[in-house]
């Protein structure tokens, strides 16, 4: 019965270790804020197909501190239907911009 309950503590500290591992890894390799802001631009058109499911997945990423900065959704010409899931997305999180795609370079480069 001992030997059981030290291979169990060995294993879950071993799990410990490696989720603590995770963790470091992850911090390390997500970018800080830095001097300057972080954008992360996801293009978006027609019906938008799968633009809810990137944006509530960048919006996971940021819930859970490995993603930070602003969600741009660009527009490159997304129709009613595509225009309403994006207003949905924006009623539902902050820091999630809707950009004409054209418009891109001049909302990046500009002092938000």
């Amino acid at each position: 019965m001992n030997e059981l309950l030290q291979g169990i503590l060995a294993l879950l500290s071993a799990l410990g270790l490696l989720g603590l591992g995770w963790l470091l890894l992850g911090r390390l390799l997500t970018p800080g804020l830095g001097d300057g802001p972080v954008y992360t631009v996801t293009p978006a058109s027609g019906t938008g197909d799968g633009l809810e499911h990137t944006v509530k997945g960048l919006l996971w990423l940021r819930k859970n501190g490995l993603l930070q900065g602003t969600i741009v959704i660009a527009d490159g010409g997304l129709d009613p239907a595509g225009k309403a899931v994006a207003a949905a997305l924006l009623a539902d999180a902050t820091d999630v911009v809707l950009c004409p795609a054209g418009q891109l370079g001049a909302y990046l480069t500009q002092a938000h």
